[in-house]
């Protein structure tokens, strides 16, 4: 792979990213932010915070997306700043943890600066007012990494102690842990509408479904530290920087290895980023380079090999860089090969081999494809004699060279020779039904003892004639969900008119299914489900189709009967839904409402907050939210009745409301430190509160002021 084009900043790479605006910034470990043309990779501006970071393993410092908020540890790690990129103005700090600070992040929509730390803690601080706000599920250990998904709607977090959280910032409330790691976990990556990838220190990479909490693959192959990950932009492909500068390159469908090599950097890799528009993956080094490779180089050349039939030379192409096997060309390619291969399979039942050798004339150079002619050549040697055997009615011989030889079964005369075959085991069934025609039924079949798979269907005919009856019954009554078990149950069944026109039929339901559904005709692609769900071959995807169209059914109905509550219950509990047009309008107006709800919040306004929020408190799946937002305004007010030197013991009773309504917050205790230090005479302790918790709490908690 050739690098396209190549900048340096001459320091260690710590951040790259592409912006809403196209443009590309970089940072530094001196925290020298610079931002740049991504095309030109020509300097538009930047600034230096001036704050060196000699370890930058994880992600120390943070940029949004917009390019407009950055977040970063102090040099000494023992703090995480926040600050307005453009201003160049600190907007907060968080300095709470206990030990030093590990790695920070701020959410895609750039509502919360996150900051992670060796105590296992991590605090969210909401960047409009600088405030600290909340935070995630603890974990025993160091948190090694923070990831977003790419609608903001989840945050995960990878710790020393080998688990992750899942935390979803829409309803602000934890899914379980995912354990599966038997050592720590270090990086972390969502993909897609609801996977994340997963490594631990022991370079082992899982891929979750973030939904069922469940493992959906475990990639192979890494042999090296991951130092960084990537994802192309249409989420098809992951790129693994390793410690040793080695890019290893995944399909990330099928979780195959497509390279342990794709691309091999001279110094350590530090970064990595994708640029969607281009697909250009760009590489950020140890010694301060910034390189960019088209990672389908090769695409243009491939045109004119295909031209030249030159197909030995796509081949090569594809090897040295694997992603071009995803592309129409080489697809095109592929269906010549295909094609040319079926058709000499016709020359060669037809005897001649000269025609079908200039066929595939072409493809003899590659490796794989000659092994695959030299061996349909020596498996034509013997066709003749299959031939003969057919038609001279020596079945038994016949099948057994098309069992030895599958590539056989797809001529026209084993066509013929199934066709035979389906004709005289109907014949026989008329006669196998009557006890006293058995003997017939055994005459017809005679020809076909000797070939293995025909004789157990000919003996389950034989002696299982009632189950055929059974079959016949069922089918007449239209049980389909009979039929299916017995057809399950036995393959015989599968020999009639019967099994094909019920499989027919299952199609045209599948297909009027699919119609249905396309039309947003609910009610008639459920009823259809119905049916589908007695064949076992569409059973699975039956009733999870059923399922997410009665999740559909019930959120539009709730929509168009104006049932807020309901809608946003099962908006939240699935997520898919906010694909669809209602889901994005009330996420949309969800994300406004707390837009208002925060500028009552932040200046301790409860009657404000409560007219905002008043029509959302009968929806659980909203409680925890909601919850979090009034546990932040009473903060406030507690920390306004500070500033005007309110009496101790009203301060201190709007302490024991605070607890008694959501317990120890890390946010009241680093109040309570604040309040100790100003009244020193108080003897409050937190610990002997009565303590009640934010889960546990109700909109009728609702005071005016936390200190009545």
């Amino acid at each position: 792979m050739k690098i396209i084009k190549k900048q340096s900043i001459n320091k260690p790479v710590i951040v790259l990213k592409i912006l809403e605006n196209r443009n590309l910034v970089a940072i530094d470990n001196d925290t020298t932010i610079r931002f740049m043309n991504s095309d030109t990779l020509e300097l538009i501006g930047g600034f230096k915070a001036k704050i060196h970071h000699d370890r930058y393993k994880d992600d120390i410092v943070a940029i949004d997306n917009t390019g407009e908020y950055l977040a970063t540890i102090t040099s000494d790690a023992k703090k995480s700043l926040l600050i307005n990129a453009k201003t160049k103005k600190p907007i907060a700090q968080v300095a709470r943890h206990q030990g030093e600070v590990s790695c920070v992040g701020i959410d895609p929509k750039s509502q919360y600066m996150f900051s992670c730390g060796e105590d296992g803690k991590t605090f969210a601080v909401d960047i409009a007012s600088g405030r600290l706000v909340f935070t995630l599920p603890g974990h025993a250990d160091t948190i090694n990494d923070i990831a977003f998904s790419q609608n903001g709607n989840w945050v995960a977090v990878a710790s020393y102690d080998r688990k992750i959280s899942l935390y979803n910032l829409v309803t602000m409330s934890p899914k379980e842990k995912l354990k599966s790691h038997s050592k720590p976990v270090m990086k972390l990556k969502f993909f897609g509408k609801n996977k994340l990838l997963s490594i631990d220190k022991n370079s082992s990479a899982i891929i979750w479904d973030i939904y069922t909490s469940k493992v959906v693959a475990r990639l192979q192959g890494i042999h090296d530290d991951v130092v960084f990950l990537t994802i192309s932009g249409d989420s098809k492909f992951l790129f693994l920087g390793t410690k040793l500068g080695y890019i290893i390159l995944y399909d990330l469908n099928t979780y195959e290895q497509l390279s342990q090599s794709y691309i091999k950097s001279v110094s350590p890799i530090t970064r990595l980023s994708f640029d969607t528009l281009h697909n250009h993956l760009i590489i950020g080094t140890d010694d301060g380079f910034i390189s960019f490779y088209d990672i389908y180089e090769g695409k243009d050349q491939l045109m004119d090999l295909l031209k030249q039939r030159d197909f030995d030379g796509i081949q090569q192409a594809a090897k040295e860089n694997p992603i071009l096997a995803y592309t129409e060309i080489y697809h095109m390619a592929s269906n010549f090969w295909e094609n040319s291969l079926e058709k000499a399979k016709l020359f060669l039942q037809k005897g001649d081999k000269e025609k079908a050798h200039l066929l595939l004339k072409n493809f003899e150079k590659i490796p794989g494809k000659k092994q695959v002619i030299q061996k349909l050549f020596t498996e034509y040697e013997q066709f003749e004699k299959f031939v003969t055997h057919a038609k001279s009615g020596k079945i038994a011989l016949a099948y057994g060279l098309a069992n030895v030889f599958k590539t056989y079964q797809t001529s026209s005369i084993y066509r013929a020779l199934e066709k035979q075959w389906k004709q005289t085991f109907l014949a026989a069934r008329k006669y196998a039904l009557d006890p006293r025609g058995m003997d017939k039924a055994k005459e017809i079949l005679a020809p076909y003892r000797g070939v293995a798979e025909k004789t157990i269907l000919i003996q389950d005919l034989l002696t299982k004639g009632n189950i055929y009856k059974r079959f016949r019954e069922a089918l007449g009554q239209q049980n389909f969900r009979i039929c299916s078990e017995l057809i399950n149950q036995y393959a015989f069944l599968k020999e009639f008119p019967e099994y094909d026109k019920i499989m027919q039929y299952a199609d045209n339901v599948y297909m009027k299914t699919q119609e249905a559904i396309k039309k947003n005709d609910y009610a008639s692609a459920s009823k259809l489900l119905r049916i589908l769900t007695d064949f076992n071959d569409f059973k699975d995807e039956a009733i999870n189709m059923r399922k997410e169209l009665e999740q559909k059914q019930a959120f539009f109905m709730a929509v168009r009967n104006e049932d807020r509550k309901a809608a946003y219950n099962l908006l939240d509990k699935y997520e898919e839904l906010q694909d669809t047009k209602e889901g994005n309008i009330l996420e949309r107006e969800w994300e406004d409402i707390m837009q208002k709800a925060k500028s009552f919040a932040v200046t301790g306004n409860i009657t404000g907050l409560k007219q905002v929020l008043k029509e959302y408190f009968l929806i659980s799946s909203k409680m925890l939210a909601i919850g979090n937002m009034f546990s932040w305004c009473y903060l406030v007010q507690l920390e306004k009745a500070i500033k005007t030197q309110k009496e101790r013991k009203s301060i201190e009773k709007g302490i024991k409301n605070y607890v008694l309504f959501f317990g120890i917050t890390d946010a009241i205790e680093t109040f309570y430190e604040i309040f100790r230090k100003q009244y020193k005479e108080s003897k409050l302790s937190l610990d002997n509160l009565p303590s009640g918790s934010l889960k546990m709490w109700r909109p009728s908690m609702v005071v005016d002021s936390i200190l009545d």
